[in-house]
């Protein structure tokens, strides 16, 4: 996997270490980390915390919709592996669809039990050690146990390849249970004991933070944010959403700040130029947002929004050879929206007016 220029997301928290330490990790690598999704995502890390915080419902929906956008995801594991963290297991030749073949398996219910480390390799090849974890798993399913309660009771053993010797069980379809000779006991239970590592606060705020925003409690999302920055002073997208807080409130000179601090901490953070060049173009600033809007289109030349907006700008300001240029590079990128439309009828306009000024003189 090459790892020079790599854009990585992260979807929950991590069990192994905080996110700002990932963070630190992935830069060594040459590659950069922010916490959530931007049009510049390559990759995305599932942390498995994430099993604690959602339902098996909303992650599938974060699944697909991430699938579906062509990102590649990545499991905690596989993320440790990348950064050369945690040894790869003994290698097999075992593919995904022989696994899928033996265990009887749905490759819906494989793929993600996979994508939280359910299994030994976190990838092709699989083992053989794979191969009898997924036939168990697959009897789980089959006992009525969701493939969330697989995952989310297997890691409370230790390694998941010591589940191999253990007789599984589903309790519900939210439960495992685990029997041996002597005992049978719940994987969540108090015979095997959790591996937890210690609390990061400002994966807790974060997540309070987002929910407080999507309430539409802009004032108490914007406080939480901030808390997230002062743990993490390198959290770029904290300030990008403190910024959009900010925005809803109505208190424009607090959000250019945040704005200004998340291009600070991340100079290529593109949709954080786009959305300073909307609130400087709200306050009559044109100057400034062509600059940012510019900037944008700099970083990412295919922004389809960020060209339109710049081609709306300039037609407004009465730059109508620049406006038709923006909004035919647009034309490139969509041809089928009503803002496509727009731009179509908008290019005819200026055409008029162009042909009419030739012909007048």
């Amino acid at each position: 996997m090459a790892q020079g220029g790599v854009t990585l997301g992260i979807v929950g928290a991590l069990r192994a270490f905080p996110q700002r330490l990932a963070a630190r990790a992935v830069t060594t690598r040459g590659g950069r980390l922010r916490r959530g999704i931007t049009r510049q995502t390559q990759r995305v890390v599932f942390g498995r915390k994430l099993l604690d915080k959602q339902s098996d419902a909303e992650i599938e929906v974060r699944i697909e919709t991430l699938r579906d956008a062509g990102i590649k995801l990545i499991s905690e594991n596989g993320f440790l592996r990348w950064l050369h963290l945690l040894d790869a297991p003994e290698q097999s030749s075992m593919t995904r669809a022989s696994l899928l073949e033996q265990s009887k398996l749905s490759a819906h219910v494989f793929d993600n039990l996979a994508l939280f480390d359910a299994f030994e390799h976190d990838a092709e090849p699989f083992s053989f050690r794979d191969l009898i974890l997924a036939k168990k798993y697959a009897g789980l399913i089959a006992g009525g146990a969701s493939w969330g309660a697989v995952a989310r009771s297997v890691h409370r053993s230790g390694p998941v390849a010591s589940l191999t010797a253990l007789s599984l069980h589903p309790g519900s379809s939210k439960s495992i249970y685990a029997a041996d000779a002597s005992s049978r006991s719940e994987l969540d239970g108090q015979r095997l004991l959790a591996l937890e590592p210690a609390e990061d606060d400002s994966e807790e705020y974060f997540a309070l933070a987002e929910a407080a925003e999507g309430s539409g409690l802009f004032a108490e999302a914007t406080v939480l944010y901030a808390r997230c920055l002062a743990l993490d002073p390198t959290d770029s997208v904290a300030a990008f959403n403190r910024a959009n807080c900010f925005r809803a409130l109505g208190e424009a000179d607090e959000a250019a700040s945040a704005y200004a601090l998340a291009i600070k901490i991340d100079p290529a953070f593109v949709e954080a130029w786009f959305n300073y060049a909307a609130l400087l173009r709200d306050e009559g600033k044109t100057g400034a947002a062509r600059t940012h809007l510019q900037r944008a289109i700099a970083i990412d030349a295919k922004y389809a929004d960020a060209i339109y907006n710049l081609a709306s700008l300039e037609f407004d300001a009465g730059n109508l050879p620049a406006a038709r240029e923006m909004w035919s590079r647009y034309l490139e990128l969509d041809e089928q929206s009503e803002w496509a439309k727009t731009a179509t009828r908008g290019i005819a306009f200026i055409d008029l007016k162009l042909n009419a000024v030739k012909t007048a003189g």
